[in-house]
């Protein structure tokens, strides 16, 4: 199967181009078994434009200082956890920071609070234990035995969901940089370029908090909501240009407009008053993040491309809009009613969207 097929490449095959050009251009000093320098790994994720001409799309929007903090971060022996409410970017973060860096983000451990200790640690190919007993061949290397092994970075997302006796199986592996195996009278001990990435959610403090001694072997990062409206809409524009592409839905106009409405709605119920300052209103229960301000808009075209005239339009992105907002069919409808006839019925040239909102709530 061809990159060109798969519903969503891997950062370091879509990407596969700006990391080698990179690469080639690239003169400054690596760690061990890095593919990039530090500057440019920074440069893969801020973006810009190298000596020849080639212009490096930036995957995260956001402050500079961010991004070389988690770099150089990685160039040393703390391990990395970034920090963030939903949809600040941090998978996204994590898995182009594993493909600049080692050339190979699938080294992942997804947290949920069903992670056991063998997606961390390791497991054994029953069937070989019992024919032959513990070897080395009956063992089943976790994506962190692996990366340890080969030097590379591994991701562990959502890092607070799993449960706390198998995040702190990881303090040993982060702090003497080794997994012992007992069973074979053996350690795997890691080698050069080795280091770990987690996420976790501000939201989720409380479900299985990190205990202290698992805290001090990270170097904490937070990434925050975009600043302003012009920088959350950029981010937005891009990649729902970038998943539109992907889905092979055809460029529609009105698409700009259209997701300005949708992230100023969003950030006003976020921040309970309106982008003027004059207005305050009541947040839902939901996040509204920028991901999912992203969702909105990517169907929102599927709609004005598959049922619509071919424009993006209010009424296109006004259902995935509620639905975004409304988690709670009680308190989020009280509060979105409030908003779109306190807020958007008296609002300059949204008169379509006012419309299609009042309809969609009842």
């Amino acid at each position: 199967m061809t990159t060109i097929d798969v519903l969503r490449p891997h950062a370091e095959d879509a990407f596969a181009a700006e990391l080698a050009a990179l690469a080639e251009q690239d003169e400054r000093p690596r760690p061990e078994r890095w593919r990039l320098s530090p500057w440019a790994v920074a440069t893969y994720l801020l973006g810009g434009e190298l000596p020849d001409g080639t212009v490096i799309t930036p995957k995260y929007v956001g402050p500079r200082r961010i991004v070389e903090v988690a770099v150089s971060t990685l160039a040393t022996d703390r391990a990395l956890l970034l920090l963030g409410v939903p949809g600040t970017a941090k998978t996204w973060v994590s898995e182009h920071l594993a493909a600049a860096v080692s050339g190979d983000s699938t080294l992942l451990v997804q947290g949920t609070a069903g992670t056991s200790e063998e997606a961390v640690r390791y497991g054994w190919n029953y069937a070989e234990l019992l024919s032959n007993g513990p070897s080395r061949a009956a063992l089943v290397p976790s994506p962190v035995l692996r990366a340890m092994a080969d030097g590379k970075i591994v991701r562990v997302e959502e890092l607070t969901r799993i449960p706390a006796d198998v995040q702190d199986s990881l303090i040993t592996i982060l702090s003497e940089k080794t997994l012992p195996v007992p069973e074979l009278g053996w350690e795997n001990q890691a080698v050069r370029g080795f280091n770990l990435i987690a996420t976790a959610n501000d939201r989720d403090r409380g479900v299985n908090e990190l205990s202290s001694a698992l805290r001090r072997r990270f170097n904490t990062v937070v990434l925050p909501l975009p600043a302003s409206l012009d920088e959350e809409v950029e981010i937005v524009a891009r990649r729902v240009d970038q998943l539109g592409r992907a889905l092979e839905l055809p460029e529609l106009p009105g698409g700009t407009q259209e997701i300005r409405r949708v992230v100023t709605v969003f950030r006003e119920l976020r921040d309970g008053v309106t982008a003027d300052g004059r207005t305050k209103v009541k947040s839902p229960t939901g996040t509204l993040s920028t991901a999912e301000a992203i969702s909105v808009v990517t169907n929102g075209l599927a709609l004005a491309a598959h049922f619509g005239d071919g424009v993006l339009r209010a009424r296109d992105v006004a259902s995935g809009l509620v639905g975004a907002v409304v988690r709670d069919p009680v308190t989020d409808q009280v509060v979105w009613r409030e908003y779109v006839e306190g807020v958007l019925r008296e609002r300059d040239g949204w008169k379509d969207f006012y419309r299609a909102a009042r309809e969609l709530s009842g």
